[in-house]
């Protein structure tokens, strides 16, 4: 499989990203293993997940999507055959606020390197940025972190377009680690604030992008198709906002595509992310072995211009 660079990083990355927060959440470790395990055997390499991962599960504290990957690079000893990249700065059991101080960070990121029982950290990125936090203290600490070997580098999630644009020009001026990758919400029904604030900033500094909500919580993949089916799932409830007069276009233009390349909606849903020109690697999460198949085959759709135009026109904003 092609691999992608991601950013101005030396990593090269497979065009789809694993999000490892349905780890210690949807699914437990026995269930974790065989879909890391069918993943990587399929020759994907890059797992996305974070310190906070999964918090607001009963009984968790934080942490447990880490520890199952941390066991399974363990049990399988193919730590330089993945991408690892992981989050700091977000909210948790213990911070009901983002923290991006100098402090929190040098803290956190020995807790994760221990959950993960490696020495390194592939990507290491900026949660939620608290906006309070000089950019420079922040990336002061990154500059430390790398220069002990402890992280590779480093990329930023949610951030305000005014925040990041002064982490990168901080970065320039003081010769300061500069954030690699973006990590934003971005879908084909959420695509306005992405390609208006975001991907701007994105071409400008050549920051790979790895999206979340890429099949925007399951609505993407055709299985909500009415009030009713809401139940299917845990995260049936997120998506009842998207079940507006736009998003049904959005499902038609899926369905009817979907048919044409005999395949299936979740599959095109990520062909057209995957066909954008800033886009790396779409983070998407898979709970059964039947739903990785959407990940593993998205990569070798290519979609015509007319597909690509089809689904632009249904998903305008």
């Amino acid at each position: 499989m092609e691999k992608r660079k991601l950013g101005n990083t030396e990593l090269e990355v497979a065009p789809i990203t694993f999000g490892g927060n349905v780890f210690g959440w949807t699914i437990d470790q026995e269930k974790s293993f065989e879909i890391i395990d069918a993943f990587v055997g399929a020759g994907f390499n890059f797992i996305d997940t974070s310190n906070n991962y999964s918090y607001w599960v009963k009984g968790n504290d934080g942490g447990e999507s880490e520890r199952i990957i941390g066991n399974w690079l363990k049990k399988r000893r193919i730590r330089d055959k993945v991408i690892i990249t992981t989050k700091v700065g977000g909210r948790g059991k213990t911070t009901d606020k983002p923290d991006t101080s100098r402090k929190y960070i040098m803290q956190e990121v020995d807790k994760s390197l221990e959950r993960l029982q490696t020495d390194y950290i592939d990507l290491y990125q900026t949660h939620y940025d608290d906006g309070i936090t000089p950019v420079e203290e922040t990336l002061s600490a990154y500059q430390d972190l790398i220069k002990e070997g402890k992280i590779r580098w480093i990329g930023a999630s949610n951030f305000s377009p005014e925040r990041l644009t002064e982490s990168l020009e901080a970065a320039k001026k003081y010769n300061l680690p500069k954030y690699e990758t973006l990590q934003p919400e971005y879908n084909l029904y959420k695509r306005e604030k992405y390609e208006t604030l975001y991907e701007p900033i994105a071409l400008q500094y050549n920051l790979g992008v790895i999206n979340y909500y890429s099949l925007a919580s399951g609505f993407l993949t055709g299985k909500y198709k009415s009030i009713d089916d809401l139940s299917q799932s845990q995260r049936g409830k997120d998506v009842q906002k998207f079940m507006d007069e736009r998003g049904m276009k959005i499902l038609k233009a899926l369905d009817e595509i979907s048919t044409e390349y005999k395949t299936t909606s979740a599959v095109v849903a990520l062909a057209w992310l995957l066909q954008r020109p800033s886009v790396t690697a779409p983070i998407v999460s898979a709970t059964t072995l039947s739903q990785l198949e959407a990940i593993i085959q998205a990569p070798m759709l290519n979609l015509s211009i007319s597909a690509v135009k089809r689904l632009n026109e249904a998903s305008k904003y």
